[in-house]
């Protein structure tokens, strides 16, 4: 009788196990307090004490997330902060020094990033965004295709998912990379010697692409149509992966939800996009039609696949140091039952 009276035992401290993590974690009241749903919690399920974010003013949900204050709701005991970058690649670079926990960028910055021998993982993606990004001219420039570019000026954010956009337009055009003259700019700086003919093209993402559109009607070279997928995905540090995939989650559903708002009540989202990022209504509301759908789950193969190919083409031109494997840096959460409604198709 001794070994099923043990099994009953086991199973009821699962299942009490499971209840305090459900109300102390998640915030939910139940017959269990606070104080001691964190002592029976594993480290794993509790909230973390800080978590810092890095976003740009293109992240649209992490924006809406931001601007509701739902991470602090979500989170009452973690200290919340948020830290704008003007690009991917200063971000990763916060990332990959402990100055952050989680953030988001194109398909370029972790390929530069993990080439570099940063310490970090792709932890979640959205959904391709291939109009999201495109290569300008001015409406007076005597450029007209792809295949013009040859020796010319392009301005561009080294690292960037624009970055990989030239390079797939340049090898559509049948042109080499030593065939233009790269010149390496972020994207305020890029605008201005945009605007003044200091570059003879730009390769820039929304909402930078967006704002430029509606302020000088440029002409467009490309998108990244049929080129890239513009692929944008979260990223994480180490540490707070493996200590916190329930925190991880829990921004996968606020995420999700944040992306759902846009859709569903566009009005109210556009005011609060840009309210919070200066940008004309306009603007913001022309990149966010330009974007699909974007609920955020785990990286599918095709989406691991798909940057693979960014990252070979980085390899094959010797603009990163070295080839890497995308996939030895996607984190595989131990239990995958946590994002089975965010899974990627």
């Amino acid at each position: 009788m001794s070994a099923p009276h043990t099994t009953t035992q086991r199973y009821r401290q699962r299942l009490l196990g499971l209840l305090s993590m459900t109300a102390g974690f998640w915030s939910l009241t139940g017959p269990i307090a606070a104080s001691q749903a964190w002592a029976e919690t594993p480290p794993s399920a509790r909230a973390p004490e800080q978590l810092r974010i890095g976003y740009q003013k293109s992240a649209a949900n992490l924006v809406i997330v931001k601007q509701q204050g739902a991470l602090e709701k979500r989170f009452p005991n973690t200290r919340v902060s948020w830290i704008e970058f003007p690009a991917g690649p200063q971000l990763l670079e916060a990332l990959s020094v402990g100055a952050l926990e989680f953030g988001l960028t194109g398909d370029a910055p972790p390929v530069f990033a993990q080439a570099a021998g940063k310490d970090l993982v792709y932890v979640g993606a959205e959904p391709a965004k291939p109009d999201s990004s495109a290569i300008i001219v001015l409406r007076n420039s005597s450029l007209r295709s792809l295949a013009e570019l040859r020796g010319k000026k392009v301005g561009v954010q080294k690292g960037s998912s624009a970055h990989y956009l030239l390079v797939r337009a340049l090898a559509k055009a049948n042109l080499q990379w030593s065939d233009i003259q790269p010149i390496y700019l972020a994207p305020a700086d890029a605008r201005a010697a945009f605007e003044r003919g200091s570059v003879d093209a730009w390769a820039i993402w929304d909402p930078f692409s967006a704002a430029t559109e509606l302020a000088i009607q440029p002409r467009i070279l490309t998108t990244g149509r049929g080129l890239s997928s513009n692929n944008s995905f979260y990223l994480a540090s180490v540490p707070f992966a493996e200590q916190h995939p329930q925190a991880i989650a829990a921004l996968f559903d606020e995420l999700t939800r944040a992306d759902r708002f846009v859709q569903e009540h566009r009005p109210e989202a556009i005011k609060l996009i840009a309210g919070f990022s200066g940008l004309d209504a306009g603007v913001v509301s022309l990149f966010l039609q330009r974007r699909p759908k974007s609920p955020v789950g785990l990286l599918s193969a095709k989406t691991v696949a798909d940057q693979q190919q960014v990252a070979n083409a980085f390899a094959a031109l010797a603009l990163i140091p070295k080839p890497v494997q995308v996939a030895a840096i996607v984190w595989q959460p131990r239990d995958e039952r946590l994002f089975l409604a965010t899974q990627q198709p």
